[in-house]
């Protein structure tokens, strides 16, 4: 894979936070205008003329709601739990076993054109096969357009009309209403008892973190990517997941960001710089997992490793009700258990 680069960051970098650093210079800028997105034509009934404002206040439209989709893999699955259905995804979904990675939630990555399983890949013909008729994906700096490459954005942008959704300036609540104006724009009923039913269980995972930080104020989390040479420790406030979980009451670690302001590089020989009691880890393919650690004896010597009070990351969730309530119980659970060690 292309070692794509910014004026600060590498590609692995980039990832390591989710991307929300310096994209600008490494996928497409698109469109001026306000941050502030609604939808129109969100009655799943409606006939006619097409339009959705997009995160970038810019108006995707046709002359009828789009049936032939294509979106970043995390946002296809986010549509899916609305019941709108992509016939094309772009970004990690596959692994290297052949089994769904696990941005791909519970699409059936058997029954949608996989356009492109890593940064910097895009299958531009077959895109064009799909006769699509809109391209959906994640924002992660303003105007850019998640997963979508630098080299060949002009040409997908002249197929189709695109919407783009903060995955990042955002928190979890306010970017799962984006993704539901968009489904209910391209015909879902989100008032159906599933969705009203995920949201309600939301909720409750919301009260039940909130509660669990209140009741242990001196638990510190730490925000944590692991690559072979690196350990990166994140700011929490700079991602949509994490900032609504501080929103919520929970203390994460600080750490000393660099330039770009998002997060810190440490060797593995500084990786006990800060004190944590929890250890959130970056759960996605491209970031190395706790069980690849362990022949790392700084890691292994981490108090929250051994005291076992290590858990995933969701770093790029996917934004629905369904997907996210479990995100907020198993770190509310986590909470709850942990002993203060660091």
């Amino acid at each position: 894979m292309t070692d794509l680069r910014t004026s600060s960051l590498s590609r692995r970098g980039l990832l390591a936070v989710g991307g929300a650093v310096g994209l600008g210079a490494v996928l497409a800028a698109c469109g001026d205008s306000d941050e502030k997105g609604s939808a129109s034509g969100s009655d799943a009934e409606k006939s006619g003329p097409w339009s959705f404002e997009d995160d970038r206040g810019q108006t995707a439209e046709a002359g009828s709601t789009p049936k032939n989709i294509v979106a970043f893999i995390g946002v296809a699955a986010a549509l899916h739990d609305y019941g709108v259905e992509v016939k094309g995804v772009f970004g990690p979904t596959k692994t290297s076993d052949g089994k769904a990675d696990v941005q791909a939630g519970d699409l059936d990555i058997s029954k949608v054109e996989i356009l492109g399983n890593v940064w910097g890949e895009f299958n531009v013909e077959k895109y064009a096969g799909l006769a699509p008729e809109l391209l959906v994906t994640a924002m992660w700096e303003k105007d850019a357009l998640w997963y979508v490459p630098d080299q060949s954005k002009d040409k997908i942008l002249k197929l189709a009309p695109s919407v783009a959704l903060w995955a990042a300036q955002t928190t979890v609540p306010k970017a799962i209403q984006r993704h539901e104006d968009l489904a209910a724009s391209l015909g879902a009923d989100v008032k159906a008892k599933k969705v009203t039913d995920a949201k309600a269980a939301f909720e409750k995972a919301a009260a039940r973190l909130r509660a669990a930080a209140k009741s242990q104020p001196n638990i510190k989390v730490l925000v944590g990517s692991a690559s072979q040479d690196l350990f990166y420790v994140s700011l929490a406030k700079t991602s949509a997941d994490t900032l609504y979980f501080q929103e919520l009451g929970v203390q994460f670690v600080e750490p000393k960001v660099n330039e770009a302001g998002f997060f810190e590089e440490l060797s593995w020989e500084n990786v006990d710089k800060y004190d944590a009691d929890i250890i959130m880890m970056d759960n996605r393919s491209s970031a190395l997992q706790p069980d690849a650690l362990t022949s790392k004896p700084t890691w292994a010597g981490l108090p929250a490793v051994k005291a076992g009070q290590v858990i995933p990351r969701t770093t790029e969730p996917i934004y629905s009700y369904d997907k996210c309530a479990p995100i907020l119980d198993a770190l509310a659970e986590a909470i709850e258990k942990a002993k203060k060690v660091g």
